[in-house]
């Protein structure tokens, strides 16, 4: 087990570059307005957030700046609240995720996805046009006849609100509308409302390498889908028992493998990580594979099994490696080893001490994200007080920076605060670059489950909210983090790798 030495935003060459959403006081925040989702296209050049207002919010890159900048080019609403009738249950608005089909055309095409709905958008461009005259006015001014060439039977002269009704010469004018160009803009449409599959609310959607289909997963069941038939879906997993009295696990994430396309993995709340192969059989209910690491019993406890829980599961971009992220570690997992782990990386291992306070405030629960870089020389994961971590795929360096809106205020009056320097005890020795007595665990990032107590005081400290926010751009070394209301952008100083970004 690693514990990598700590760096800061400088010794690193990571800066903060954007942030957008309200950059005043956070104590007028709306709860429809804190992003839930953030993932780039395959490309980089577009990115998308998500909201618990049920709204999607589109960035493109900006040509005319340097470096990696984004500017806004759309937004539309998704999802709306609904109501269960038959369940008497209330279905959020709420974003869960949101993955880019791969580009085909000049449109762009996107799933989002809320707990029970899945929606296909189409967003492309489309000229408006306004009628500008007609040819009536260009052959009176002109004196010419109109065009197209007139009726051979002469019409009657009507004079209707003094407008001539013939040319100079008393040919009569057959008057058309003529349209011009007036604006580009935006345009989002639902292609296909993929509904009523699921009977728990959906953690993941993930988009086959074969373009064509896509599979969706709950807490006990993984559906798989094709992209233009909304009416259908075929059960691949499903882990429920009997009788619900003997469900020992549930389902916290899923993804398609990124070359092979018969392959996908999904991580379960008993801390294991399972690959499935759908050609050997219709139900993938027996595994190809299974990594899981057992527990030192020096370090077990009461708590062994909620903080063993895998709260995500993402696959390098060539599809050798899988990254599992628990409530303490990190592990990067080669997809032929089962045995052990390549590497195991401690993120919160100053909290060990802290459990048994976690639990009774509930923070124990909280599921935070990973993402490898795209060559996956670099893995991601977030912490609490709104940092998070960038550890190189050895785990030797963890380099810390924080999205927090003194990154902007200082890069507004030219500083560079994109990462606090590590606390008191801090030494570089891989120790918390945090007080741990200090942390606000309702400050989180890249995690799901996020209390709005800090920012809305009048909100109960129990009452916790899925936010996982975090995409690494697929070329590049930039990251896109979501930190309640706000969407930053950090990248690095140096030219990075080619292939550098996130997984596709």
């Amino acid at each position: 087990m690693t514990t990598p030495v700590v760096q800061s935003a400088d010794e690193s060459n990571w800066r903060f570059a954007q942030c957008f959403g309200d950059k005043g006081e956070v104590e007028d925040i709306t709860e429809a307005d804190i992003i839930s989702t953030v993932e780039f296209d395959h490309t980089g050049d577009y990115l998308a957030t998500g909201d618990k207002g049920g709204r999607v919010v589109l960035f493109e890159r900006n040509e005319t700046k340097k470096g990696c900048e984004y500017k806004f080019y759309t937004e539309f609403q998704s999802h709306e609240p609904e109501f269960d009738y038959l369940k008497s249950l209330e279905i959020e608005e709420k974003i869960n995720k949101i993955r880019w089909c791969k580009r085909q055309n000049a449109s762009h095409f996107l799933l989002s996805t809320n707990d029970k709905t899945i929606k296909l958008w189409k967003v492309f461009e489309k000229s408006v046009k306004v009628v500008a005259e007609n040819n009536g006015s260009v052959a009176l001014s002109s004196g010419l006849p109109p065009s197209p060439p007139p009726l051979s039977a002469p019409l009657p002269i009507v004079n209707s609100l003094s407008r001539p009704t013939t040319t100079a010469n008393g040919t009569p004018i057959f008057r058309l509308p003529r349209m011009t160009y007036h604006d580009t803009v935006v345009a989002a449409v639902p292609r296909k409302v993929y509904a009523n599959a699921h009977a728990y609310h959906i953690n993941s959607i993930s988009i086959n390498s074969d373009g064509e289909t896509y599979m969706s997963a709950d807490d006990l069941r993984v559906n798989l889908w094709n992209l233009n038939i909304s009416d259908q879906s075929f059960n691949i997993l499903d882990i429920k028992p009997v009788n619900m009295e003997e469900l020992t696990e549930v389902i916290t994430a899923a993804e398609f493998h990124p070359i092979s396309c018969n392959l996908f993995c999904y991580s379960s709340s008993k801390g294991t990580v399972k690959l499935a192969d759908m050609r050997e059989q219709a139900l993938c209910d027996k595994h190809a594979k299974l990594y899981e690491e057992e527990e030192d019993p020096s370090n077990k406890s009461f708590f062994s099994e909620i903080i063993s829980s895998v709260s995500d599961v993402k696959f390098s971009k060539d599809g050798r490696y899988i990254l599992s992220r628990d409530y303490l570690t990190l592990r990067i997992w080669d997809i032929n080893m089962e045995s052990k782990p390549i590497k195991t990386i401690n993120v919160h291992e100053h909290l060990r001490s802290k459990l048994c306070d976690l639990y009774e405030n509930d923070c124990i629960f909280d599921k935070f994200e990973c993402t490898f870089s795209g060559n996956g020389e670099q893995v991601l994961s977030g912490s609490y007080n709104n940092y998070f971590h960038i550890y190189d795929r050895e785990g030797e360096t963890d380099t810390v920076l924080q999205a927090d809106k003194s990154a902007f205020k200082a890069k507004k009056i030219g500083g560079n605060k994109a990462a606090k320097p590590p606390a008191k005890g801090a030494k570089g020795n891989g120790k918390p670059a945090m007080d741990v007595d200090s942390i606000d665990f309702n400050k989180k990032v890249l995690h799901g489950e996020h209390s709005l107590a800090r920012w809305m005081p009048e909100v109960e400290t129990d009452l916790l909210y899925p936010l996982p926010l975090a995409s690494w751009h697929p070329r590049e070394n930039t990251v896109a983090i979501g930190a309640v209301n706000n969407l930053f952008i950090f990248a690095a100083a140096t030219p990075s790798p080619s292939g550098a970004g996130g997984p596709a």
